[in-house]
């Protein structure tokens, strides 16, 4: 097995000496190089490790650079504080995962995630570093832009309550209202799951499937994706989308990948942790939510830095969503039903107005609490029709609210906005064709 080691001059280089052998012996790996991540204390001029020696103006570059240069399996840690901290050792993990290494020290080991080549199609992921930043919509976005491009995708959508065998929804078959979600409703599925939405709004073929837990990497403890990715290649289409869950990313190698986060999250999600490697593997990432509340200008240059500091040739667009109702619903005094933050409520509430010719009467963001939700639903008081979006477990409490009431029930996608936007995606899409 074919290993970086990572040492520091606060050692005697005797004692690395001694260690390296040792790890030699008890993981059977055989040094390439190693990588001089700082310190100067115990060095000595001429000390010879028996290994190439990279050096770099930091650790991080240090192990970029021996990364660069040798092909590794292991990257073994044998520094310490105060050359290296919590922050560099988690930017060291994304640089050797990215690297298709795993990264071991005397008491932890990050593996990177076992992405597996079952597509036989043209392939794009949509990830996200967390959950509630937007991911399904732009998911759903890069579906319709696609179809509407001629690439016919497909999409391949994982989530928490997906089910337990992958099952096929022929979007375009499918009649956008309440209907079919109370029948799927009375078979006792989870109608809020992300593939009815994506399938209901984009109205393209897709595949639903489900994950339970999610490893710092982002890997599925357990999945179904894979078995789901194979129905995928047997459908008539041409490009398959996978949709990733939360940080969760589809076990599945693609051509090229697309993350998602929001600009209101903390930056240590984005640019720290492992939130790192997830910009490393991307090719595109779109920062959702930039705008006032939720992030001001200041704060989405400072992640734009930050992000350039992590992959400076990372394409970066700042984007912000705008509800799109898949009805007319002019003249209409409608109740808007979100999972948007209540900060936000009156700004979508005025757009609707503004560009649908409807009156918002009352305004909930609480789609994902179903207790709250219809606490919301009981005060909303003179709504000819309810606007929802199909989200969270608690959308059968809107869609049934409307049967029983007899109200009109109509469905509302979100659509992201950013300069340069569709030609990014377009760009990604005609690359992941070319190279497949």
């Amino acid at each position: 097995m074919r290993a970086l080691f990572l040492i520091d001059g606060e050692h005697y280089p005797p004692v690395v000496l001694d260690a390296i052998q040792s790890v030699r012996e008890s993981l059977g790996a055989e040094g390439v190089a190693a990588a001089l991540l700082g310190g100067t204390e115990k060095l000595k001029e001429g000390t010879d490790y028996g290994l190439p020696l990279v050096t770099g103006a930091d650790p991080v570059s240090a192990v970029g650079k021996a990364l660069a240069a040798h092909e590794v399996e292991v990257v073994v840690d044998l520094s310490d504080e105060p050359v290296v901290g919590y922050r560099e050792r988690m930017r060291i993990a994304s640089l050797a995962l990215r690297a298709g290494a795993r990264y071991v020290g005397s008491d932890f080991e990050i593996r990177p995630p076992e992405l597996r080549a079952v597509s036989t199609k043209p392939a794009l992921a949509v990830v996200g570093t967390g959950k509630r930043v937007g991911k399904t919509a732009i998911s759903g976005y890069l579906a319709r832009l696609l179809a509407r491009e001629g690439f016919d995708p497909g999409v391949v959508s994982m989530g928490r309550g997906g089910p337990p065998r992958p099952e096929v929804i022929e979007g375009h078959k499918m009649e956008v209202g309440s209907d079919y979600l109370l029948e799927a409703l009375g078979r006792g599925a989870h109608a809020a799951s992300d593939y009815y939405e994506t399938a209901a709004l984009s109205r393209v073929t897709t595949v639903g499937c489900r994950r339970c837990g999610g490893g710092l990497a982002g890997e599925p403890f357990v999945s179904n994706v894979l078995e789901g990715a194979k129905i995928a290649n047997g459908l008539d289409t041409r490009v398959t989308i996978f949709d990733g869950s939360g940080a969760a990313i589809p076990p599945v190698e693609v051509e090229r990948r697309v993350l998602v986060a929001g600009a209101h999250q903390d930056p240590e999600y984005i640019v720290g942790f492992l939130g790192a490697y997830r910009l490393l593997i991307s090719d595109l990432l779109l920062l959702t939510m930039s705008e006032e509340p939720m992030a001001g200008e200041e704060k989405v240059g400072e992640l734009l830095e930050a992000v350039r500091e992590v992959k400076p040739e990372l394409a970066v667009i700042p984007t912000v969503f705008r509800p799109r109702p898949v009805k007319e619903i002019e003249g209409l005094r409608v109740a808007y039903v979100s999972t948007a933050p209540p900060v936000v409520l009156d700004g979508l509430a005025r757009h609707l107005e503004t560009h649908y010719g409807c009156e918002v009467v009352a305004t909930s963001g609480n789609l994902s609490d179903r207790k709250r939700l219809a606490a919301d639903l009981d005060g909303m008081k003179g709504a000819e029709a309810y606007l929802t979006e199909i989200k969270a477990a608690a959308v059968d409490v809107v869609t049934r609210r409307g049967a029983a009431e007899g109200k009109m029930v109509v469905y509302c996608d979100n659509d992201p906005v950013g300069e340069g936007l569709d030609g990014e995606l377009l760009r990604l899409a005609r690359e992941a064709v070319a190279e497949k």
